[in-house]
């Protein structure tokens, strides 16, 4: 679930000027831009300036009335990390904080270890899912079915974790585990060297959906999170009129459809959180 790559460098701070305080909506449209921290190599949410995360900042900051400021960093080793470098306080090395974090676990037990942020409007609920190939795997209702087909997975993620241990470890021989992210996986899938890819629900429909030769479904294993996960954003915990201003914005893309149309762009199907 979390992406672990080296840390964006520093040059950031002094393009941005912005400093550790919490920037209030009306600082915000002084300066006329929101700085919107996004999570680099995060596909189809961010992926070299694209995706649906750049997407939604653009649309919020346009509600703002307001020019959009993307503010891209690798994920570092755990989310409270990137909630104290990408909105609270700002990394050691010069860059951030941003205005507001996107993709955010809008998580009961992260928001009570985190009273410097305020983590609020989820725009996306996130599942672990299993693509297969139609004509090889009609029906797969439990893993077990697998067989000894061969399976794609990023090794390094949730959907890893999970396929590694199910069962007592039983689909380990069969688990190719060395792509970066479920795209990848996807893409092997495509390719026909396996006959299943795991991944999220996001990486799997972005390469896969429309195509009649795959299913995509969720992970048939008990210690699968059922209801998934909701993403949504974090502000700094006082700068309470900005995070009403976004929540406001992000309900009227809602009510409109457009943030529905983002995702579609992109083939993903928009869960609700």
């Amino acid at each position: 679930m979390r992406r672990r790559t080296l840390l964006a460098g520093s040059l950031a701070a002094a393009a941005w000027g912005h400093g550790a305080g919490a920037a209030t909506l009306a600082q915000v449209r002084e300066r006329g831009r929101l700085i919107v921290g996004l999570y680099e190599d995060m596909p189809p949410f961010h992926v070299k300036g694209r995706g649906i995360d750049v997407e939604l900042g653009q649309a919020l900051a346009e509600a703002l009335g307001v020019k959009f400021a993307p503010l891209p960093f690798h994920a570092d080793e755990n989310m409270a990390d990137d909630l104290r470098n990408m909105v609270w306080k700002g990394h050691y090395l010069g860059h951030g904080p941003a205005d507001v974090l996107l993709h955010v676990p809008v998580d009961r037990p992260l928001i009570e270890a985190t009273p410097q942020a305020r983590i609020f409007g989820p725009y996306y609920r996130e599942r672990v899912m299993l693509a297969r190939r139609v004509d090889e795997l009609p029906v797969l209702d439990s893993l077990s079915q697998l067989g000894t087909r061969r399976v794609a997975v990023p090794g390094q993620t949730l959907a890893g974790w999970l396929l590694i241990g199910a069962d007592g470890g039983a689909y380990r021989e069969q688990l190719l585990t060395q792509w970066k992210d479920g795209c990848e996986a996807a893409r092997a899938l495509q390719r026909g060297e396996v006959a299943a890819a795991a991944g999220l629900a996001s990486e799997l429909e972005s390469v896969l959906a429309g195509d009649a030769a795959y299913r995509i479904e969720p992970l048939p294993s008990p210690r699968a999170p059922r209801e998934g996960w909701a993403a949504g954003l974090a502000v700094k915990r006082d700068a309470t009129d900005l995070a009403e201003a976004l929540q406001q914005a992000l309900n009227g893309l809602t009510q409109a459809g457009r943030l529905g149309e983002i995702f579609a762009k992109y083939k993903v199907a928009w869960r609700p959180a």
